[in-house]
């Protein structure tokens, strides 16, 4: 593993730390710096600092240690976006369970994560606020204090500023741009049916645009008005194109060996300090991996 020499930079005029960090790093984002705050990389006269206001004055010295040792954070597919003292941001793998389905299920990210906090301290604990299905791959959000929890699921919409979906689907979808709306219910062998009316169940919006298409498959991205199970992929079942893989809503077959669906963009207020956030990821390189495939026939 390649070692980076830790930044050592001298106070020249009294400001806060952030303001410092900004100036010194400008090629990281707000998010980044954060990061190395909360994740204990910023000590200031060899005390670790995490606060962003804090104070510095003239002639004290900076270090950012960049090679903190973070591998308690590499967990089998959950990976650690964010963390502070009420939440936690991760990007999880396909595959891998967001919680217990009711069975004897431990390898989910709910258990690697309690395991996590519970490993700097017994007493802590983990909270849900939402779940993505097992083989949709990306962005979630877990709380640290059962206040963050209750603000963030009674008052969703209030914190949740965009979810946006990479999604892969079979065929070409001709208009670029579109808005899928209706009712979805759930039978008893767990499939999700949607209706255009409203028959009791509960209403869906999902809105599109196209990134790219081929006759075979087309990629785009999705942003939610609405947070229901299976959303996605039961719409783009309703306009006749299947997400890739996903054989219970209508896929026949599955190149890229997974579910075409992966949550890249969430963007939300902190439901306790009241920042703003926003993380992304790449859009899984097998998504585009169809494509160049295409150009090669």
């Amino acid at each position: 593993m390649k070692i980076k020499k830790d930044t050592i930079l001298k106070v020249k005029e009294k400001m806060e730390l952030m303001e410092f960090l900004a100036f010194h790093l400008q090629g990281k984002s707000k998010n980044n710096l954060k990061s190395l705050l909360t994740h204990g990389q910023i000590t200031v006269d060899s005390q670790i600092v995490s606060q962003h206001n804090h104070v510095l004055n003239i002639n004290q010295e900076v270090k950012i240690n960049w090679n903190k040792d973070r591998d308690v954070k590499k967990m089998n597919g959950v990976h650690i976006l964010f963390e502070d003292d009420n939440i936690i941001v991760v990007n999880k793998d396909a595959g891998v369970l967001s919680v217990s389905t009711g069975g004897r299920e431990e390898d989910t990210a709910y258990n690697k994560l309690k395991d996590y906090v519970k490993s700097n301290n017994p007493t802590n604990k983990i909270f849900i606020v939402h779940r993505l299905d097992r083989n949709t791959s990306g962005i979630m959000m877990f709380a640290k204090t059962p206040e963050a929890q209750q603000l963030l699921q009674t008052e969703w919409k209030k914190y949740i500023v965009s979810r946006k979906y990479s999604v892969l689907t079979e065929g070409k979808i001709e208009d670029d741009k579109g808005t899928i709306t209706s009712w979805l219910k759930e039978n008893a062998a767990f499939v999700v049916y949607s209706s255009k009316t409203d028959n009791g169940g509960k209403k869906a919006i999902t809105n599109y645009e196209v990134i790219k298409k081929t006759n075979n498959y087309t990629l785009l991205e999705a942003s939610l008005e609405t947070g229901r199970k299976n959303q996605i992929r039961v719409h783009m079942q309703d306009i006749k194109h299947p997400i890739v893989g996903d054989k219970k809503y209508g896929a026949v077959g599955n190149p890229i060996k997974r579910l075409g669906l992966h949550a890249r963009v969430l963007e939300f207020i902190h439901p306790i300090t009241g920042e703003k956030y926003k993380f992304e990821t790449k859009i899984p390189t097998s998504f585009d991996r169809v494509f160049k495939r295409m150009r090669k026939r």
